[in-house]
Parts: C-alpha cells; sequence; structure tokens
C-alpha cells in the first residue's frame, strides 16, 4: 500500500526506534524524566520560549492553550477551516466553553483588518475577543504557509487590543521549509506556539506546547486536569527529540514529492488541481470530471494500492511523508491513470 492519506501513518526509522530503546527515562511527572527535559529544552531554543511541555497530542496543546489563555463565554478569533472547529471533537466549547468567531481567510490565511472587525464592543451583551489562533502550515489550506509579514500584523492588531496569538503549529516545520524563515522568528509573535511531532517529522507520538514561564505552569495544572500528565514518557520523547534533530531538513523532499503529484494529477483527464498551491505536503485535487464521487474515486483507488482521504466537500487529500519516495508518487499516479482508464472503458 502506498499510503498517502496522512503523514501521521509514518512508522518510526531504525534509528528513531533505537533512541526510543535507548531512551533513560523518569518520572516525566515530577521533572525527573531526562529525555523529556532534553526534548522541552530543544523546543525552547528552537521557538526562542521560555518553557515547554511534552504532551500526547497537539490536540491537547491546542486545547490546553485555549484553557490558559481564556475564561468561559469568551471568544476566540480563527479561520473557519481551522483543525480546531472540524477534527478536535468540539473541546473548545466541552473544555473551555468559548465561542469561536470564523474568519473567512485565504485558504486560512486571514489579515489584522479581519481581525479588527471581528473584535467585539466592550459591552455586557457581547462576548469577550480573548485570542487569536493561528494554523501554519494550514491543513484544509492545502498545507499553506502563512506569510511572515500578513502573520505578524495579525499578531500586532491581536496585542495592540489586549488579545493573546496562539499557533496551532502542529506542522510549523513545514512551515520553516518552505519558507526558508527560522521557527523562531515564525513564532516570535505568539504567545503560544504548539508543536507535533508525530507528522511530518515522523515520532509514532508527541507534541509539545510553548510559552512564557506562567504559561506553562498554568499548562502544566491543565495538563493534569485534561490527563495528560505522563510518567516514565522519555520512551515516546526519545522519537520525538530524534524526528526533530534529524527529520526537518528532509521535509524538502515531502514538499517536492507532493508538487510533483500535483503536476502528474493536473495531466489526467477529469482531476482538477492546482500545483502552484501547493507549497507543503499537503494536496488537495477534484475529480468531478471523472465521472467518479470522491468517495468512490478513494475507494477504487484503495483496490489498487493507494490510499487517499475523501472529503464531504468532494475534495481528496494526499499527504506525503517520509515513507512514501517519488518512486511511490510515480506509481501512485500510475494507477490513478489505469484507473480511470479503465473506468471510462467500462462506461462505453
Amino acid at each position: 500500500m502506498i499510503d498517502l492519506i496522512s503523514d501521521t501513518v509514518t512508522k518510526p526509522t531504525p534509528q528513531m526506534r533505537r533512541a526510543i530503546a535507548e531512551a533513560e527515562v523518569g518520572d516525566a511527572q515530577r521533572g525527573e524524566d531526562p529525555t523529556v527535559n532534553r526534548l522541552q529544552d530543544a523546543v525552547c531554543e528552537l521557538l526562542g520560549k521560555d518553557a515547554s511541555l511534552f504532551l500526547p497530542s497537539a490536540t491537547m496543546g491546542n486545547q490546553i492553550a485555549y484553557k490558559v489563555h481564556t475564561r468561559h463565554g469568551d471568544e476566540i478569533i480563527m479561520d473557519r477551516l481551522s483543525h480546531p472547529i472540524h477534527f478536535e471533537g468540539g473541546s473548545p466549547a466541552f473544555l473551555s466553553g468559548v465561542m469561536i468567531c470564523q474568519m473567512n481567510g485565504d485558504r486560512g490565511v486571514f489579515t489584522a483588518e479581519d481581525v479588527l472587525a471581528a473584535i467585539r464592543p466592550d459591552d455586557p451583551h457581547s462576548p469577550r475577543t480573548r485570542l487569536v489562533s493561528v494554523e501554519n502550515t494550514h491543513n484544509l489550506g492545502g498545507g499553506k504557509v502563512w506569510p511572515l509579514g500578513k502573520l505578524l500584523e495579525v499578531c500586532e492588531a491581536a496585542h495592540e487590543n489586549g488579545l493573546h496569538v496562539h499557533m496551532d503549529g502542529s506542522r510549523l516545520m513545514n512551515a520553516v521549509v518552505a519558507s526558508g524563515i527560522s521557527a523562531r522568528e515564525t513564532t516570535a509573535g505568539a504567545d503560544s506556539v504548539t508543536l507535533c511531532f508525530s507528522k511530518g517529522l515522523g515520532a509514532p507520538v508527541g507534541a509539545a506546547l510553548a510559552g512564557s514561564k506562567d504559561f506553562i505552569k498554568e499548562a502544566r495544572r491543565c495538563q493534569q486536569v485534561f490527563g495528560g500528565a505522563m510518567r516514565q514518557s522519555g520512551i515516546i520523547a526519545a522519537g520525538a527529540l530524534d524526528g526533530l534533530q534529524h527529520h526537518v531538513e528532509r521535509l524538502i523532499e515531502d514538499h517536492g514529492n507532493a508538487r510533483l503529484l500535483a503536476e502528474r494529477l493536473a495531466r489526467e483527464d477529469g482531476i482538477a488541481v492546482d500545483p502552484a498551491e501547493v507549497e507543503t505536503n499537503i494536496v488537495y485535487f477534484r475529480v468531478d470530471g471523472t465521472g467518479m464521487s470522491a468517495a468512490d474515486f478513494v475507494a477504487r483507488l484503495k483496490d489498487r494500492g493507494v490510499r487517499m482521504g475523501a472529503y464531504k466537500d468532494g475534495r481528496i487529500r494526499a499527504v506525503t511523508h517520509l515513507d512514501v519516495g517519488e518512486s511511490d508518487i510515480v506509481k501512485a499516479v500510475d494507477a490513478i491513470h489505469q484507473m480511470l482508464a479503465d473506468f471510462d472503458a467500462a462506461r462505453v
């Protein structure tokens, strides 16, 4: 199976497995796990933040950030296609009791003017606008990278109006590699940042949340409340640390494979895709012109040894990662080409 359904399907490399097996561990909940501590220090150095916290998932990281930054009844500004709205189980409402003000951004990217227009008046009839949340790269935006200028303008507008900024940086390192702008500079305007290790970096599990020392102090309390405090978690932190050390620069290969996929798909009759929109490792395309629905297309393709994901809006998503090489992309498109030919022949 050539598995392009997500970059979360990666398997640990032999080197990563050795790091996991040999990890020095302690009680992380007491701050005594040396591998967890090394990872947290590395994240602080990478992002230029004062403190960080190793967590089971980026979803937990986002939700702890929302809990710390807001109070019940507050409102968070974010793009309407953001991951916390669509893929985190309604947890902003469930865990923090907050409302979401949804921006109509360009592939997930909105502007400082959008933020200013969305801020509620200081009136007891309105919820309090408390936080701006940005997603970089933006999943449903096709792996879109936030342009640094727009990002800093959004952060400035937020801060000038007493708001905090959280960055959902689950695929932050993809943005860093694609833009050539350091993680420290990219996240400079954010008060808190989530970084995921189990996507493009190839670790089996784990994420980090970073911010000020006071922020992380409160985040640790939420970690305990949410059930995310761990014990000898250096075993999994070792995989995350290995990914951070060895799998960042190679993300450019995933980006190249994604562009190759989009370019090859654009040659197929009935498939609509814009290779120019492929900035990182995510490719969205439509198959309306083939006579198949998205769901039918991915089901038939899976039978031919290639897995992708279909969305309700009719789009199909393919995500490249370290377990997929250039030759796999060529084979995947060849399988699509033959599938379309067989489908057309059966209709004659």
